[in-house]
């Protein structure tokens, strides 16, 4: 028995040792994130230094929570944050170390609005110091990394047997109507707008009239807005470049591209290399002086323009899909909070929100429209509104109260209407697999909404009534912040979405330009020439927080594993599940390049 209780002891004493050395290992992984996340303060920059601008993995809007699964699988964290490279971009064309930009172009996952703040950052470097150079290289092009580099570069290069892509814009839609109807699930639909799209997928089976007629305005638009500044910064005319895109130019042998001024120069690596060392005068290809914006932004602090003290500016980032209560993107229980506390807080002088955002619950659209009227009621002070890739439907409706909206020529915006989606299991249930169910119930519609039955056209117009009173209050809160009338915001939304310039012209944005367009129209307002920009929410976070994601995460993972090809539909499901019944959201597309 003696011998069984020191056995007994030293199991569990090896398993407590185990899992204390698990838990140690895991805040030492912590630790040594978070120490390098925050980096070193202190960026040696030599003189003659090259900032290269990284073209390659994500661009994110802001920094992202930590991600310990990540860390514990030990993969890296291959993201950029876009302000790093807009910000360090800018301040360079003043820092006479910067001898000039080398463009690395090597696939950028990136959002369009994304990719044309770079641009206006790179052509603001440009204006601002003439005498400095900008070069780009890449053994393959993508099409997104060309448009920076064609509209920006001094000149661009390519390898000898590199290739080029120019392919022009698409968007593809999904439609499940027949899988759904294999499954026997029905979607009951509700909604108002002839353009709302966004249920098409769950009751068609192609795409509409109305949903190809806005799609195809926009994608025209934008890839005009693309396509001129290629043009233009390769001294061509824009039906070139539409040459370009519809005779897969990628296949094309590199010594035709001089010829058609896609490119200035084919060179193998270390031949580009040596004419950066040639241009900042140094001797070896290994003694150029390169800078990351990463680390060009650890060394300079670009949330101040001037000595910073003219004023303090909020940035309020609103990024992802709306929802009420949870998820990782917009959530208004956090941000409502967010926003009163901004409206208390006395050290900022002025709010700038950025919006990307397609859209989501109508209920968390109108709350936190309210707290940013609070915001304005409360302080006085001014609210502008920057959008990025997307600010479409509740991403329009907490927009609609700025004071200013900035838009991107390339933004998707508008979609000014409201749907509800219930789904009827009962063919699923009943015929296919054969369950069938009993209800009792005190009244008529006790038991609705049930996925169980179809609704009954008592039901179905009652909720066409709650759409139609969603909708009307969604053009209100846009025709008093637009100063429009009802009437016409109404002719204007049907959940139809716009690109930026078609929104300038409809009036449902101020200005066109990025968050330092706004930023800096914001200073005019203010009076002042220097000031300092304050970001929230705070990307800090609770040191246990990331625990708990990465429990959640592993077993989203382990499910999604044992689904294997069924884990896109699981995604779809487990999507339409978190949504609220009341819908502002633009269509599941995504226009990239």
């Amino acid at each position: 028995m003696k011998k069984f209780f020191i056995s007994f002891l030293a199991t569990l004493a090896g398993i407590w040792f185990s899992l204390m050395l698990a838990v140690i290992g895991i805040f030492i992984v912590l630790g040594a994130a978070m120490a390098s996340s925050v980096g070193s303060s202190t960026v040696n920059i030599k003189d003659r230094s090259v900032l290269t601008v990284d073209l390659s993995g994500q661009i994110l809007d802001r920094q992202p929570n930590l991600d310990i699964m990540n860390l514990v699988r030990g993969d890296d964290t291959d993201y950029q944050i876009l302000s790093d490279i807009t910000g360090s971009v800018r301040a360079a064309a003043s820092d006479d170390r910067i001898e000039g930009i080398y463009l690395k172009c090597a696939g950028a996952q990136a959002g369009l609005a994304q990719l044309s703040a770079i641009v206006e950052a790179l052509k603001d470097f440009k204006k601002n110091a003439p005498e400095k150079w900008i070069y780009a290289y890449s053994d393959t092009y993508s099409q997104g990394d060309y448009y920076i580099a064609a509209a920006t570069a001094d000149s661009l290069f390519i390898n000898p047997v590199g290739e080029v892509d120019v392919h022009g814009l698409a968007a593809t839609t999904l439609y499940f109507h027949q899988l759904l109807e294999k499954v026997g699930v029905d979607v009951q639909v509700v909604k108002v707008g002839t353009y709302k799209s966004a249920v098409e997928p769950f009751i068609l089976d192609g795409m509409s009239e109305p949903s190809r007629e806005q799609q195809q305005l926009y994608l025209d638009n934008i890839w005009q807005t693309v396509s001129s500044a290629i043009a233009e910064g390769r001294g061509v005319d824009a039906a070139k470049v539409n040459d370009w895109a519809d005779n897969f130019i990628f296949a094309k042998p590199a010594e035709g591209y001089l010829a058609e001024k896609i490119v200035d120069g084919l060179t193998y690596r270390h031949e580009f290399d040596q004419k950066l060392a040639d241009l900042t005068d140094r001797e070896k290809i290994k003694d150029i002086a390169y800078v990351s914006t990463a680390d060009y932004a650890k060394s300079a602090d670009l949330d101040k323009v001037g000595d910073g003290k003219g004023a303090n500016i909020a940035v309020l980032y609103a990024c992802g899909d709306i929802t009420d209560n949870s998820g990782d993107g917009i959530v208004a229980s956090d941000m409502v909070p967010e926003i009163l506390d901004l409206a208390e807080n006395d050290d900022i002088d002025a709010l700038i929100m950025y919006v990307n955002s397609p859209g989501g619950s109508a209920f968390a659209s109108e709350q936190i429209w309210e707290a940013l009227e609070q915001f304005k009621k409360l302080t006085g002070k001014p609210f502008y509104v920057s959008m990025a890739d997307y600010a479409a439907s509740g991403g329009y409706y907490i927009s609609s109260g700025a004071d200013k909206i900035f838009a991107q020529p390339v933004t998707l915006t508008g979609s000014i209407g409201i749907f509800g989606m219930i789904p009827n299991a009962h063919r699923l249930l009943s015929d296919k697999l054969g369950i069938n169910t009993g209800t009792v119930k005190t009244n008529a519609n006790g038991n609705f909404p049930s996925i169980m039955d179809p609704m009954t056209p008592a039901q179905a117009a009652a909720m066409q009534s709650y759409v139609e009173r969603g909708y009307d209050l969604f053009t209100k809160r846009c025709a008093e912040g637009r100063h429009i009338s009802q009437d016409s915001i109404k002719m204007i939304g049907e959940g139809r979405v716009w690109d930026g310039r078609e929104a300038l012209k409809l009036g449902l944005v101020d200005e066109l330009g990025g968050l330092d367009a706004a930023l800096a129209d914001m200073a005019k307002r203010l009076n002042v020439e220097s000031y300092t920009v304050s970001t929230f929410p705070n990307p800090k976070q609770k040191w246990y927080a990331p625990l708990i994601e990465a429990g959640n995460e592993l077993k989203t993972s382990l499910v999604r594993d044992e689904l294997g090809d069924m884990a896109s539909l699981y995604d779809t499901i487990n999507r339409i599940k978190g949504m609220s019944a009341l819908q502002c959201r633009m269509d599941f597309v995504e226009v990239s390049l």
